[in-house]
Parts: structure tokens; sequence; C-alpha cells
């Protein structure tokens, strides 16, 4: 049996990035980093260069996934489209209570040379603690932790567990998360983990497009004043503005469309890491705690300008588009019926000047059969007078008047049927060639 040559790629891709089984108490630290092309390579030799050191396996260069135990922490990296994400996993003291909780995350151990030494941009940093229920038990987690003014608190997992986020970014430039797991498998605790980091690691990924959009209205401003501009100057133009008027529209339109091009593919990113968010937010089941706002009414709350800006401009750019292409439809059939009018115009004035050739050549062929005529009785009163002189006929001059009608209607016969031939001729050539 012949396998289709990508069936393990897709088999595999089904489990690309599966959440990992985690069991409290837990700190994680998770670095979110932009990367192009060559930082992705970059990160996959930097991750190489980290296990070669610890003398570990180094991974083939086409992973992008990788899960490893370290000895004091657990790293996973997973290659993304437009970034690298690094978790670093660290055990704490069974008991550890809030009060505890290290600000260092899961980075104890961690070589802080090679770690600040990651290839790309950070977009995100957030440390993340995994408590049990019993290690909070009559205890506000986000006391001292979080900032009160923004706090975001929660029942997750149906009610079996509760977060605690701010949204904020910390003096040591992390943003923070405590997760509070009841009676929850070590299996849908590490789904937890892994939504709450993606919809912190998506939020800012979605944010992306904000600049972008930003940007985009400005140009857009211009644009529209320029066609509203060439508006108005086509509807007053006479023909000899339209040649300029269809320079300014292409150049117009080359600017939106250079904007349109270099836009795009943010605002199709944006848009889908919205939908991301959306999606992760429903599947935490989160419930409301008394006096308290969700993840969803902040996400709603503070994201949905942003989001709508986004949307507004490509929205915006798609129908400036649309409106720029309308008009050089109008502008060139504009142009297209002018030309048209001088076309039959053109034509008309050609058949005028062929009437009148005509006139002329029936002119000139009257006059060719009178000179033509003239010439051959001439001819035959020479022939009629050499006929008197050997006493054949008894006048020259009755000969050559009853030969004037003969000849006369003889060459006007003949210089007919010469022109009906040529213009039969023309005929067949001009048929032949349509």
């Amino acid at each position: 049996m012949n396998d289709h040559p990508l069936r393990q790629v897709l088999h595999n891709e089904v489990h690309a990035r599966p959440p990992e089984p985690m069991q409290g108490p837990l700190a994680i630290s998770h670095f979110v980093m932009l990367a192009d092309p060559a930082a992705a390579a970059a990160s996959r030799a930097h991750l190489a260069a980290l296990l070669r050191d610890l003398h570990l396996p180094v991974p083939d260069e086409h992973i992008n996934h990788l899960r490893t135990d370290l000895g004091a922490y657990r790293l996973r990296w997973e290659l993304h489209t437009e970034f690298v994400s690094w978790s670093f996993i660290r055990p704490l003291p069974e008991g550890t209570t809030p009060s505890q909780l290290p600000l260092s995350g899961g980075l104890d151990g961690v070589s802080q040379q090679w770690l600040s030494a990651l290839p790309g941009e950070c977009l995100s940093r957030s440390h993340l603690w995994l408590l049990p229920a019993r290690s909070v038990d009559g205890l506000n987690p986000a006391q001292g932790l979080l900032r009160e003014d923004s706090l975001v608190a929660s029942t997750v997992a149906d009610g079996l567990g509760e977060v605690f986020t701010d949204f904020q970014i910390h003096p040591d430039g992390f943003g923070r998360i405590i997760l509070v797991a009841g009676s929850i498998s070590a299996r849908r605790q590490g789904r937890l983990v892994q939504q709450l980091l993606e919809i912190e690691t998506y939020r800012l990924a979605a944010m992306l497009g904000l600049p972008a959009a930003r940007q985009a209205s400005r140009a857009l401003a211009d644009a529209e004043r320029e066609l509203a501009s060439l508006a108005l100057a086509i509807r007053n133009a006479s023909a000899s503005d339209e040649a300029a008027l269809l320079d300014r529209l292409t150049r117009l339109a080359g600017e939106v469309e250079g904007q349109y091009a270099a836009t795009h593919a943010r605002f199709s990113a944006t848009r889908a890491y919205f939908e991301l968010i959306d999606r992760r937010v429903q599947e935490i089941a989160e419930s409301r705690n008394a006096g308290q706002q969700t993840i969803a009414e902040f996400i709603q709350r503070r994201l949905t300008p942003a989001r709508s800006t986004c949307e507004w401009a490509e929205r915006r750019q798609n129908a400036l588009s649309e409106r720029v292409s309308h008009m050089s439809n109008l502008l060139r059939t504009r142009v297209d019926f002018e030309q048209q009018q001088s076309s039959q115009e053109l034509l008309e004035t050609m058949n005028r000047r062929q009437a009148l050739q005509l006139k002329l050549q029936t002119t000139v062929e009257g006059l060719s059969v009178a000179a033509i005529s003239y010439y051959l009785i001439g001819l035959l009163h020479y022939v009629a007078e050499g006929l008197e002189a050997r006493h054949w006929i008894s006048s020259p001059s009755l000969f050559t008047a009853i030969a004037v009608p003969l000849v006369v209607l003889t060459v006007w016969f003949l210089m007919r049927r010469v022109h009906h031939q040529v213009l039969k001729s023309v005929a067949n050539r001009q048929s032949s060639g349509e």
C-alpha cells in the first residue's frame, strides 16, 4: 500500500503542541519572542546550544516543538508562524502558600546569560503560578502579587478552579497569573495553563494590528481627499485634461494597492488572533466571582476598541480600493466613448473624401473616354483616307462620322467593365481580410 507522502506529517500535526499534564505547586515563566525566519533559525540554534551544554541530545533542524526535563526545571519550546515561545516550568515545595511564591517564577536555575540572548524581540513574558486549592485555603492569592485596582478574578473549569491576574507589566517586566486548581485532573490543569498563557500571548499579538491600522488610517485619509479632488476634476474636465487625470488616478490606485499589500497580512493575522482569543476564553469555562470582573469582560471592554479599529481600517481600505477602481472604470469609459466619437467622425470624413474621390474618378473616366475615343477616331480617319486612296470608300468624313458613336460606346463599355472588375477585386480582398 502506497502512503501519501504527507500522511505522517498531517497525522503528527493533529497532535502538535499538546498540553502537558501538570500538578501544582508549580512556577512557570513564559516568554514570547517575535521572530522572522532568520530569528526562528537562530532560536532553534539557541535551543541546541543549551541542550549541547547539558550533554543532552540535540533535536533535528526541522523540529517545531520540544519538551524536555533539564533537572532543575522543564523546558517547553514551540515555533509558531510569527513567534517562538519558551516556557520554563519549575516545581515548588509542597505546601507553598501565596506569600511564599518566588517572584522569579520558573527561572531559578536558568542561565541568565543564555536567557538574555534569546533571539528575536520579546512580545510577552509572564510568570504563572499553579497552586492546589489546599495551599490557599482561607488566603487571598492576589495579595501582594497583583494590583487590586485592576484585578481580574473568576472561577474556571466549571467552578473547579480560580484564576487571578491584573493584565499589568510589573516592575520586573513580567505579567503575573495565579491559577488555583481544585479537584482538577493533571491533564486539565495543563490545558488551563496553556489556555491562559495563550490568551496573554494572542492578546498582545492581536494588538500588533493597531499601530498598522492607525498608520493606514492616516494614509487612507490622504487618499480619500485625493480621490474626492479627482472626482470633482473629472466632472469638470475637458477632453484635453483626461490624460493628466488618468495619470493621477493611476498613481492613486498604485498607492492604495501598495498600502493594502503592506497591511493585509497584518490585518488578517490580527483577525485570526482575536478569533483565537475568543475561543480560548470560551474554553476555560469561567464564571464570575462576586464583585470581580472576569477575563471575558476585560477582553471585551479593553480589546474591543482596538479590534473595531483594525476591522474598520480593513473595511475602509477595501472600500477605497473599490472606489478607486470604479472611478478608473468611469474615466476609461469616458475616454473610450470620446475615442469612439472621434473614430466615427474620422470615418465620416473618410466617407466624404471617398465620395468626392468617386466623383472625381467618374469625371476622370468621362474625360478618359473622350480622350481615348478622340485618339481612336483620329486613327480611324487616317485609315479612311487610306481606303479612299484605294477607292474602297468614297467619303472618309462619312466613315469617320459613322465610327464616332461606335468607338465612344465601345470605349465607355470597356472602361465600365474594368471599373467593375477593380471594385469587385477590392471587395473580395476586404471580405477575406475581415
